[in-house]
């Protein structure tokens, strides 16, 4: 019998190389530096394969792969896996998302001290052959605040070690709660700017997305203290890095360590080159002896167990499941997760729970993996740079502090089938619900108010006033700036009183036109929602 065969196409640790070689079930082969069209030539071979950020494993590879059954990425980020074109030929994609965890804490907390105390100009002062005590002179953490925006497992870990060094810890994260914020012994804040400004140093650890984009921009290091030190080993792009240098050249800020750039490498010309008062490394997060062969090992057990025994952990995009089963479940998981992406947009800060309800026929299924599908839709803006998958959610929302519950619902309904998203915290909650009209998805419920709106692409959420006119005054500010409406519903609670409208868009509003929206008569709030 043809032993199945992998392919590590990435420099991974030896011991990993070594866990597969030393396996008699399989072959490995080890090749570094394929170009798409030598892998589409040699993809038919493996059943396997490894790779961390150099190979690009793309969907004219995955076409070629027909005996592939997995494809692992020692490390994280899976930006160059096609994971659309794998999950449609059920090919597992697995990732080691806490390999490099102490790594990447480490790595931050050594820029803070370094930062603090001017440690490489110094060195680099010395090495000159001058003795200039009197120019380093740093400043301690000792009693100074540190704010850390997001709190998700690296975060967890610098706030660990800067409590150790007798700093004051706070931190925002819409997604953490309350009472797990006490239990970790540091102050959260619902409000970014209030937080920022209580800090001395600020370190970022948050995933990028269109809400995290310049999440410290120029208006926000306006609100900081003069003299802050701000520290980025998360993602580029959190930083407006033209408003730092600004501040930094000013004086407002003292002192920035980046791990991370916008554009990697940065060009000739990057304006921090010349600056005293920074610190810069080469994207060296996960550069460490231990945690290169903790994804390494960690990539190898995966994707042996997958391939030999169909065990699957770590999986982002789905787990193995029978072809009966996934045909029954199958558009359920789909509804699910997108209103949990449509619910996380609408919660509110710090929610403590969620709660999926299920109404009519799919109350008679096992609905597992559709409760871990709506959880990884709501758990994904709150990643903080982590993966969030079906495997991986329950623990995630753990690790959050967010209660996880499902139940059915034995009264009547309107539908057939009603899957009803709710989260809240102590003093709001908020749902949403969605069913099939024949085969179609549709969004039913939303914030108490019956609609019908299709699942996808971009919504508009607003809340007005039942007044006339509001429709025709919306139609033509979003037709002023090029935007066309799919479709629309609309629901009110009585004449003249309070309204949800559900738009489709054809292309997203920008900031600036939702405020044109709310300050229109009658609109109290406009929502961009991104399905």
């Amino acid at each position: 019998m043809e032993k199945p065969k992998i392919l590590v196409a990435d420099a991974i640790s030896e011991i990993g190389i070594e866990e597969l070689r030393n396996d008699p079930a399989l072959e490995v082969d080890v090749k570094f530096g394929l170009k798409e069209d030598e892998l589409v030539a040699i993809a038919a071979e493996y059943s396997g394969i490894i790779v961390r950020s150099a190979t690009k494993i793309t969907a004219p590879v995955i076409e070629a792969a027909t005996k592939l059954k997995a494809i692992g990425r020692a490390g994280v980020g899976v930006d160059n896996i096609d994971i659309p074109a794998a999950s449609k030929r059920g090919i597992i994609v697995m990732n080691t998302p806490a390999g490099n965890t102490i790594s990447t804490a480490e790595h931050a907390f050594s820029l803070l001290t370094s930062l603090a105390r001017q440690i490489p100009q110094a060195h680099a002062s010395v090495i000159a052959g001058k003795w200039e005590r009197k120019k380093f002179e740093g400043v301690e953490l000792y009693k100074k605040t540190l704010a850390i925006l997001g709190m998700g497992r690296i975060g967890t870990e610098i706030a660990k070690r800067a409590m150790a060094f007798g700093m004051r810890v706070v931190a925002y994260d819409p997604y953490l709660a309350a009472a797990k914020a006490k239990l970790m012994r540091v102050e959260l804040f619902e409000d970014l700017d209030e937080c920022v400004a209580q800090a001395d140093f600020i370190t970022l650890h948050m995933p990028k997305t269109k809400e995290t984009h310049h999440m410290i921009n120029r208006e926000r290091i306006g609100k900081m203290k003069p003299g802050v030190r701000i520290i980025n080993c998360a993602r580029g792009g959190l930083v407006d890095e033209e408003a730092l240098l600004e501040a930094l050249k000013e004086g407002k800020v003292a002192g920035a360590s980046l791990d991370v750039y916008e554009v990697e490498p940065p060009p000739p010309d990057f304006g921090f080159y010349g600056l005293e008062n920074v610190v810069l490394t080469p994207h060296l997060g996960a550069s460490t002896t231990e945690a290169q062969e903790n994804v390494g090992i960690e990539i190898a057990h995966t994707i042996r167990d997958c391939v030999l025994n169909g065990i699957v952990v770590n999986s982002v995009n789905m787990p193995n499941i029978d072809e009966k089963t996934m045909s029954e479940i199958g558009p359920y998981l789909h509804l699910a997760e997108v209103l949990g992406k449509l619910l996380a947009q609408l919660a509110p800060k710090q929610p403590e729970f969620f709660r999926i309800n299920y109404n009519g026929k799919v109350s008679d299924l096992d609905t597992t993996l559709i409760t871990r599908s709506g959880l990884k839709g709501f758990l994904q803006f709150a990643s903080g740079g982590d993966v969030v998958n079906v495997i991986n959610a329950p623990n995630f929302a753990e690790n959050r502090g967010v209660r996880v519950t499902e139940s059915r619902l034995a009264e009547p309904s309107e539908f057939t089938d009603l899957i009803e998203v709710e989260t809240g915290n102590d003093g709001e909650t908020v749902a949403v619900a969605g069913t099939f009209f024949g085969n179609q998805p549709r969004i039913v419920k939303v914030l108490d108010r019956f609609v019908e709106a299709s699942p996808e692409g971009q919504l508009l959420v607003l809340e007005n006033t039942d007044t006339p006119g509001i429709i025709g005054s919306l139609g033509k500010v979003l037709g002023d700036a090029g935007i066309n409406i799919a479709s629309m519903s609309l629901s009110r609670n009585k004449v003249g009183g309070h309204a949800i409208s559900i738009l489709n868009l054809d292309s997203a509003p920008e900031d600036k036109l939702l405020e044109e929206l709310v300050a229109l008569d009658g609109i109290h709030q406009a929502k961009s929602i991104a399905l």
